[in-house]
């Protein structure tokens, strides 16, 4: 086997594993396969990259590999390459840092209840 053929086994395995278990795919159509097919096998099956990266890889090992010899071994190298590459790759993108200073009296904005005179009040409120 070549380097070459196991490297795109590898990316295909995650590729495909990544699509179904951790993305909406176009027109939302791997989220609605995942809602579909409910919480029985074969959606536990969808939520799990490590089981689902076996099934992918099943087929591409069958494909890819020369001989019966080596499809077995090619069938969990591609697995295990795509879940080692699921491992290093970060999940999300992090969030951007917000944070808000504190707030300062400014002339334009109304005054706080305890600094408005007593002679405001009781014009206000004339039977205080």
């Amino acid at each position: 086997m070549r380097f070459y053929w196991l490297t795109l086994g590898i990316l295909a395995t995650w590729r495909i594993t990544h699509l179904l278990q951790a993305e909406d795919g176009p027109w939302n159509l791997m989220a609605r396969l995942r809602h579909a097919v409910g919480q029985g096998f074969w959606g536990h099956l969808l939520d799990c990259f490590y089981c689902l990266s076996l099934w992918v890889a099943l087929p591409l090992a069958l494909t890819i590999g020369q001989d019966w010899v080596e499809r077995p071994i090619l069938w969990l190298a591609l697995s295990a390459g795509s879940i080692a590459l699921e491992r290093l790759l970060p999940e999300k993108t992090p969030p951007a840092l917000y944070s808000e200073d504190q707030e300062t009296n400014h002339v334009l904005l109304r005054q706080e209840s305890g600094d408005v005179s007593s002679d405001q009040k009781s014009e206000s409120h004339p039977h205080a």
